[in-house]
């Protein structure tokens, strides 16, 4: 299988051509965001108030990074559980969020507004956090500081290693592994 390289911002366009399954190297930018992260950010929506980021334009990573080390851009980083996010991804993907990163499989809510809304969930490689942490090239936070490493940042990322868990389609590629293993 061929890896793709494609560049953030992510237009509709590249979102449609990806397909569960495929792997592709991720470069620009992309947001930190965790549990706490994502509940701020869900009732600020409900409020009306302006977010500090621009759904529509960010991918969002589930992760939180290590103290960064000395000569380091960042720690180690690497995908939290996704569906840790999930009560609150649906309205942040009604409300533009096209694409996601983390490790797991998704609620059917979250799949459901990936299908609606065309976006995408990547799942990023759990257990080589060090390794990715490379694939960074600039940190910069950006909101909710006093969250610590759960604050949102925002990541330059060069040749980001993921795969494509649920496409535009509803195409989920842990069920469509699973089913090829059934008896």
């Amino acid at each position: 299988m061929e890896t793709r390289k494609i560049k953030t911002p992510l237009t509709e366009e590249i979102i449609r051509s990806l397909h569960a399954g495929d792997m592709v190297l991720l470069s620009g930018e992309i947001y930190t965001a965790r549990d706490v992260a994502h509940r701020r950010l869900y009732e600020s929506l409900l409020k009306g108030e302006k977010l500090p980021i621009d759904l529509t334009q960010a991918v969002i990573f589930y992760a939180a990074p290590t103290p960064r080390p000395p000569k380091k851009v960042i720690g180690s980083i690497g995908p939290t559980t996704s569906y840790r996010m999930d009560s609150f991804t649906p309205k942040l993907i009604e409300a533009g969020l096209r694409a996601m990163i983390g490790k797991g499989n998704r609620s059917p809510e979250v799949v459901e507004a990936i299908k609606t809304n065309n976006a995408v969930y990547f799942g990023a490689i759990g257990g080589i956090a060090a390794l990715m942490s490379q694939c960074v090239k600039k940190v910069e936070m950006v909101a909710y500081e006093d969250l610590g490493p759960e604050a949102i940042r925002k990541l330059t990322v060069k040749d980001f290693p993921l795969l494509v868990v649920n496409d535009f389609q509803g195409n989920d590629l842990y069920l469509s592994t699973q089913n090829n293993w059934r008896i």
